[in-house]
């Protein structure tokens, strides 16, 4: 009897690490399916403009001459902004979720920054269109360069027409996206850590920003890398939203209030007219490839800092 349980075990037991081994090994041939696939089919862009696909800022599709630089710049610029709003924004909400508030206070509030995660990317986009375009349009653009054009250096940054649409319409558009997912993660790894730390540094006299700074940081450096990371794939990759209020021109410029493009956006607006097998489409499957190694490198970055903090 212990013979046959022992056998019915080893056998559930292989049952189970082959399943489980084929399941990991799945995930890396599907990884390997998408590059493979976007590597083919932008073969024929590589083939006509070489090396140089990856810096030329052209996009005609009359001549049959593109260039992958003004996508890759607009997608780039839109993720850094919309970090650099989202990333001190999660983290002030998780801190006062978690730290501060009341619990009566707590759970309805991140009962909605739960729902504000749900909600479609195109809503944020019309939102974004509706309220956000307008705003940046009557107010803010004019302010800024009537006070700040001027500026040596920095008054390149808020020249321009006032159209409202741009690189900045679109970063705060995605840091709106990107705050609840990365607020979510910070409020959980907030949670997860043991009390016996926090109380234990307030008992030794700090203040509520030392504890944040010299524990609560340390502590839980790799989840908030991750975290942030998630926030940017989901930046780099959003499509509607931005292209609602980005102004969906190929050109570089380097005002915040410049309109452009980036690389989802791009492929969503051409992909239904270009033709199979031809020169456009297979440029935009090579920009969907080096939308991928954009985000594999970022993630080799992150590795390569968390290494070096631990």
């Amino acid at each position: 009897m212990v013979a046959a349980r022992r056998a019915a075990g080893g056998v559930g037991d292989a049952i189970f690490s082959a399943a489980v081994r084929l399941s990991g090994w799945s995930l890396l041939a599907l990884l390997g399916g998408l590059i493979g696939v976007l590597a083919w089919g932008g073969a024929q862009a590589w083939g006509a403009f070489g090396p140089g696909f990856a810096w030329s800022t052209a996009w005609n599709p009359v001549s049959e001459h593109f260039g992958a630089l003004a996508p890759v710049f607009g997608s780039v610029m839109t993720t850094v902004l919309a970090l650099l709003i989202a990333v001190p924004l999660a983290f002030g909400i998780a801190f006062w979720l978690v730290e501060m508030a009341p619990g009566s206070v707590a759970g309805p509030i991140g009962m909605a920054v739960q729902l504000l995660a749900a909600v479609p990317s195109i809503i944020f986009g019309m939102w974004g269109f509706f309220v956000i375009v307008p705003v940046m349009a009557r107010v803010v653009q004019p302010w800024a360069n009537r006070h700040l054009g001027h500026v040596p250096v920095l008054g390149v940054l808020f020249h321009g027409a006032p159209y409202g649409t741009g690189l900045l319409t679109g970063g705060l558009v995605l840091a709106v996206m990107v705050t609840p997912f990365v607020c979510a993660v910070m409020r959980d790894v907030f949670t997860a850590m043991p009390a016996q730390i926090r109380e234990s540094a307030y008992g030794l006299g700090a203040t509520r920003w030392e504890v944040m700074r010299s524990v609560i940081l340390p502590w839980s450096r790799p989840a908030l890398v991750g975290g942030v990371m998630l926030g940017m794939g989901r930046a780099l990759g959003e499509t509607m939203a931005v292209t609602f209020v980005i102004g969906n021109t190929n050109r570089i410029g380097w005002s915040l209030f410049a309109p452009g493009n980036t690389i989802a956006s791009l492929i969503a607006l051409e992909f239904p007219e270009s033709a199979a097998g031809s020169l456009k489409l297979s440029s935009l499957l090579a920009l969907g490839f080096i939308l991928m190694v954009i985000s594999f490198v970022t993630l080799a970055c992150s590795r390569v800092l968390l290494r070096r903090g631990a």
